[in-house]
């Protein structure tokens, strides 16, 4: 079937991701008993964001775009289409991400299902530059609000 209409997301309300170059985000819920952060983001067309693991189960669905999992020498090793969801694990192995010709819109799930961590964000020698929990996620929702 053709793509007849295109998604269509003037109605989101985008931030640029902090910390992350070439990436924007919109916190759609956090969850407080079941300490679950659904949240949509838009990595720029042709760039890879920052080098990062995932610390808690996520779940991702591609939105609009091509979702593009880079290893953390820069080979790509996967793609994702539009339409694609994929059940994730925390990473034993550092990578990057982003988009395809297009920008790419990616529903995350986030479940740590704690006050854990959900991402850690490395430097070029592995090292964990900054750590982002489910209460950081709390504090950038009520900063995006107070700044809206």
């Amino acid at each position: 079937m053709n793509n007849l209409v295109a998604f269509d997301e003037s109605n989101i309300n985008w931030n640029p991701m902090p910390n992350v170059e070439h990436a924007w985000i919109s916190i759609l819920d956090i969850d407080e008993k079941a300490k679950i952060v659904d949240i949509i983001l838009k990595f720029s067309a042709n760039e890879k964001i920052v080098l990062h693991k995932h610390r808690s189960v996520f779940n991702t669905f591609v939105i609009q775009g091509e979702h593009r999992i880079y290893n953390s020498d820069g080979e790509l090793t996967e793609s994702r289409s539009v339409g694609t969801y994929t059940n994730g694990s925390p990473d034993i192995d550092a990578h990057r991400e982003g988009g395809g010709d297009e920008d790419v819109i990616i529903l995350f799930s986030l479940r740590p299902y704690s006050d854990g961590l959900i991402y850690e964000i490395l430097d070029e020698n592995h090292e964990v530059d900054l750590a982002v929990g489910f209460n950081d996620f709390k504090d950038m929702k009520e900063l995006f609000e107070s700044e809206n």
